[in-house]
């Protein structure tokens, strides 16, 4: 697959509009999902009496790092692994930490980060140095815009564990799903507006519910706003099994 295309980043992205959705969406979300969170980090404190917290270094906006904040879902040190990509079945998750990840309650602390200005709602997911390091040119436009609890890839790649299960979750990751993830960010970068905002929240949300209408929902919202047909092609995932839902490279 070929390196990403370049784009422009539109004015709402930086503007006081976007700002102030992700200071009351934050909130709101730290009052409606914070006492289910709290229950997650007391299972996971009582699983291995360690802190429920995990705080790691991400890259944000202008390249700069900060602590991202999530609810633990692995064994203590697990990053120290050296396998930053996560699949179904991988031995480091915790009991807690299987609930925890498939009900995405892991990001609800991430809603600090949004406070603190170091993310907003919705925007590119951050990225660790290694991989911000391989960036293309064109992928380091990604960096121009706060990172994101949610986006398109987001929904997309909901079934992301799935995908990459097996020997080899990094070259999976790498292949299957960086690529994509990359077109989709600088895509939202270029068209993303107020409203759009609004509707991948509203499917966020709805993902677990009802998947299939919200990928359909989901692909007629970007072919509204042009996006390329194969990445159009891959954001549908038209199939059944998970490891078969993108186009070859």
């Amino acid at each position: 697959m070929g390196q990403c295309q370049g784009t422009t980043t539109n004015q709402y992205v930086s503007s006081k509009r976007k700002r102030l959705l992700d200071l009351v969406g934050a909130t709101l979300g730290l009052v409606v999902l914070g006492p289910a969170a709290g229950i997650a980090a007391l299972a996971t404190f009582w699983e291995d009496r360690h802190n429920p917290l995990y705080v790691a270094d991400r890259i944000g906006l202008g390249g700069k790092p900060f602590r991202l904040i999530k609810l633990r879902s692995m064994v203590v040190n697990a990053d120290k692994s050296g396998v930053a990509s996560t699949g179904v079945g991988d031995k480091r998750i915790t009991k807690a930490g299987g609930v925890i990840r498939k009900t995405k309650l892991d990001e609800v602390p991430q809603f600090l980060n949004v406070l603190r200005g170091e993310m907003s709602l919705v925007g590119p997911r951050p990225q660790v140095a290694a991989d911000v390091a391989r960036y293309t040119r064109a992928e380091r436009t990604l960096l121009t815009v706060r990172p994101g609890i949610t986006d398109a890839s987001s929904i997309v790649f909901a079934d992301e564990g799935e995908i990459i299960a097996g020997s080899d979750p990094e070259g999976e990751y790498d292949r299957r799903i960086r690529p994509w993830k990359s077109r989709l960010g600088l895509h939202y970068i270029a068209t993303s507006s107020l409203k759009y905002d609004l509707v991948l929240m509203a499917l966020t949300g709805m993902n677990p519910i009802n998947r299939r209408l919200v990928l359909r929902l989901l692909v007629n919202q970007l072919a509204e706003r042009g996006l390329d047909p194969e990445t159009l092609e891959a954001a549908s995932r038209r199939v059944s099994k998970p490891d078969e839902g993108l186009p070859p490279e």
